[in-house]
């Protein structure tokens, strides 16, 4: 298993570069890193010295660098979906459809990049997996992605085998199954093996990105406000995913204490501009990526006094909405939703109160 790295931040902040240094950086340590890149233009190749392509190609000793293609990535996972039609169904009826055909609708692309980063890691070639996204909320939904779609499919599925066409039509799923796939399928629909093993690779995404030594992030800002703005808001926001903050990188400014105060008590770490000429400056510059966190987890449980408190920085009590229409809690925040992973002893308790305190929603039960 590898560790993924990403970076969060306003446009035009040098993401990218920061990422760049990132990657030489842990690869002059000895790490086999991977950096994965979403830019589909040709600034990246510019600034490493080479045309990236589709496939992983050696950049550096120990570095390996790959351009997302969402076309390419788009064939090959429909060729993938065919093999594993023609694997279950007898007669499969996408075969007539080639990769070639399909072009990209809005979210494919987050959601391939998702599934390629998955198997890189999954590879085993790989120490650190540099990913360098848009840095934006779209970074933010793709790593969230697991955990919404098993909500999605855990919610749904109560709400179907609950139904009265669930109860209608369960008798006649066995034999129709049977007519139809080349398994036999037998008993409840969702404890098949096949449907455990897609239940199985949610849950261990969900896992990886509230485990800050598998995925973990930085914030990169500059000195104008806008950035800075921006920079707090992402914090917030990557709260809802569980993923780590674990530091901000402030880049090419003068005075870095003001960024300091307004992200305590995370760590700031001041570096020059590039030149375009000499990253070892830049490279240097940079913290230990290795080093543990030392924000708060994005959210911590109480079970004795039966409060749940989620640290929510860079927002106010005017910018969540916390509701209970069903058995879990909902809290919208920073344009996303989050449904809370309550511990068995909370699990279909009602709410009996919440305040905002100190950059916390506290939730009382």
């Amino acid at each position: 298993m590898s560790q993924i790295l990403t970076f969060l931040g306003k446009g035009g902040t040098g993401r990218t570069t920061v990422a760049i240094a990132a990657a030489k950086k842990l690869a002059a340590q000895g790490q086999r890193v991977l950096f994965a890149t979403q830019d589909a233009s040709p600034a990246t190749g510019l600034m490493l010295g080479l045309t990236l392509s589709a496939d992983p190609q050696s950049i550096a000793p120990n570095l390996t660098g790959v351009q997302f293609q969402s076309t390419v990535l788009m064939e090959r996972a429909w060729n993938e979906l065919k093999t594993q039609e023609a694997k279950y169904l007898r007669s499969p009826f996408l075969k007539g459809v080639y990769g070639q055909e399909l072009g990209i609708l809005p979210g494919m692309d987050t959601a391939l990049a998702l599934n390629t980063l998955r198997e890189y890691d999954a590879s085993g070639q790989y120490d650190t997996i540099i990913y360098d996204g848009d840095g934006s909320q779209t970074t933010l939904r793709m790593l969230g992605m697991p955990e919404i779609a098993s909500w999605y499919a855990r919610r749904f599925r109560t709400v179907f085998t609950d139904s009265d066409f669930y109860r209608a039509v369960s008798p006649f799923i066995q034999p129709v199954a049977a007519a139809v796939l080349n398994v036999n399928w037998s008993g409840d629909l969702f404890s098949q093996p096949e449907a455990q093993e897609a239940t199985g690779l949610l849950e261990q995404g969900k896992a990886a990105v509230a485990n800050p030594q598998r995925v973990r992030a930085y914030l990169v800002t500059t000195g104008d406000e806008g950035a800075i703005a921006t920079a707090k808001y992402l914090w917030g926001s990557a709260q809802q995913v569980n993923l780590t903050i674990t530091g901000v990188i402030a880049n090419q400014v003068q005075d870095s204490s003001p960024i300091a105060a307004a992200f305590a008590p995370l760590d700031v770490s001041p570096i020059p501009n590039y030149s375009g000429q000499d990253w070892q400056p830049l490279i240097d510059a940079l913290p230990d990526l290795g080093a543990p966190p030392v924000a708060p987890r994005p959210m911590s449980v109480n079970v004795a006094e039966k409060k749940v408190a989620l640290f929510l920085p860079g927002f106010d009590k005017s910018q969540v909405t916390l509701t209970q229409y069903g058995p879990e809690v909902t809290v919208e925040v920073g344009d996303q939703r989050h449904n809370l992973a309550l511990p068995t002893a909370l699990k279909g308790k009602q709410i009996t109160g919440a305040k905002f305190q100190d950059g916390y929603l506290i939730i009382s039960f």
